[in-house]
């Protein structure tokens, strides 16, 4: 309904409202079954959906690299193990549990994590290695080069880590810079694009090797368990784009058609892109009429998403946020990073109040084929949607 129409309200206490927020959402844009909320020029079917992380975030970091590893189907024992080396020496030097993901994702992309010689360097022959490399006079988990030290030095696992947290640490602003910037800064690379597609696989190589630590935010000066949101970012990359509770949840039994969540906010809440990306949508949906009239509040059976904007993240997640107050902030194209504010929420489109509706998308697809369940998906990342499960 629109805001003239609504009752004048007595003052609640602060509990109150957020209970009363939260209940408010089966009134919103999702009530009535499949048909009652759609984006007017997606469509599609059922999606695959994202089981929850099997590891919890304990608290207790401590990397056991002599001990049994953890299953990947990308990478075998010596590679985990090599990671685990990297992240102890991060520990050992009191880096933040960001830079054990933006180190491990650097190792992925510079080496495979395997210990490399170099044919053209004839001495890391002679040194015990787990394969050989021809990329200039670069050697070891890093591929690091002459400038860095000794051949017998650059492949000595824990001297090759400590070198590339010494730089990364110099890099001003570097917990809060896109891994791929910040690993660009480090290695100088010919590739400075390739680190970003894999935050998601070393984020998670992070977490069974380090009890969830991916799953940390910086907060008061204390790496904390599940709790990224408010512009925090996750060692995982990820933070909540608002704060408040799920109310109506992805595609439940009276929602089937419903492809996200929705969190109740008052309208101006600020909403935070979830992750570093690129804007691939950011405009006003058109209504069930064709109308794009997005400059005013919606309401049930309208139809559309409102003003509303898509971002491109690694490994083609894409996250949807609807019914925004007014034109988003960021054009196509743009790249904006975690926890940049995108817009406000607001009540356009199909809507009966203030919310936002936020959706998680995998394989590049902007379609229903390609939704899935964005609590467990953001549970996984360190950025729970608070009040959800």
């Amino acid at each position: 309904m629109s805001d003239e129409s609504r009752p004048r309200r007595r003052p609640v206490r602060l509990g109150a409202l957020a209970a009363a927020l939260t209940a408010a959402l089966a009134l919103l844009c999702c009530t009535g079954g499949a048909g009652a909320f759609f984006l007017t020029e997606l469509g599609g079917d059922a999606a695959e959906q994202l089981t929850p992380a099997s590891m919890e975030c304990t608290g207790d970091f401590e990397v056991d690299v002599t001990g049994k590893m953890p299953r990947f189907a990308q990478y075998g024992e010596r590679q985990l193990r090599n990671a685990a080396v990297i992240i102890k020496v991060g520990q050992e030097m009191e880096v933040p549990p960001r830079g054990w993901v933006v180190a491990v994702a650097t190792a992925m992309q510079e080496s495979r994590l395997l210990n490399l010689a170099n044919r053209t360097v004839g001495e890391s022959e002679e040194i015990p290695n787990e394969g050989v490399g021809a990329d200039h006079d670069s050697v070891g988990l890093f591929q690091q080069r002459a400038s860095w030290g000794t051949v017998a030095q650059r492949m000595n696992r824990e001297y090759a880590s400590r070198k590339f947290y010494e730089k990364l640490v110099d890099v001003p602003g570097w917990e809060k810079l896109p891994l791929t910037v910040a690993a660009q800064r480090v290695q100088i690379s010919a590739f400075p694009d390739a680190y970003a597609k894999h935050e998601e696989l070393a984020s998670r190589i992070v977490d069974a090797l380090a009890g969830g630590a991916a799953r940390t935010a910086l907060i008061a000066g204390q790496q904390v368990c599940d709790a990224a949101a408010a512009g925090e970012v996750a060692a995982s990359g990820w933070t909540a784009p608002i704060p408040g509770g799920v109310g109506s949840g992805f595609r439940t039994a009276s929602r089937p058609g419903h492809n996200g969540v929705d969190i109740a906010a008052p309208k101006g809440t600020l909403i935070r892109v979830a992750a570093t990306g690129r804007v691939l949508v950011a405009r006003c949906d058109p209504d069930r009429r064709g109308r794009l009239s997005c400059d005013v509040d919606g309401w049930p059976g309208k139809g559309g998403c409102g003003w509303f904007v898509d971002v491109l993240h690694a490994q083609g997640v894409i996250t949807r946020y609807c019914h925004l107050v007014s034109r988003p902030r960021f054009s196509v194209g743009d790249t904006v990073q975690a926890g940049e504010v995108i817009g406000e929420v607001g009540s356009s489109g199909q809507s009966s109040g203030p919310h936002l509706h936020f959706e998680v998308h995998v394989d590049g697809d902007r379609s229903s084929r390609g939704a899935i369940d964005p609590v467990p998906f953001m549970q996984s990342r360190g950025a729970p949607l608070k009040g959800a499960g």
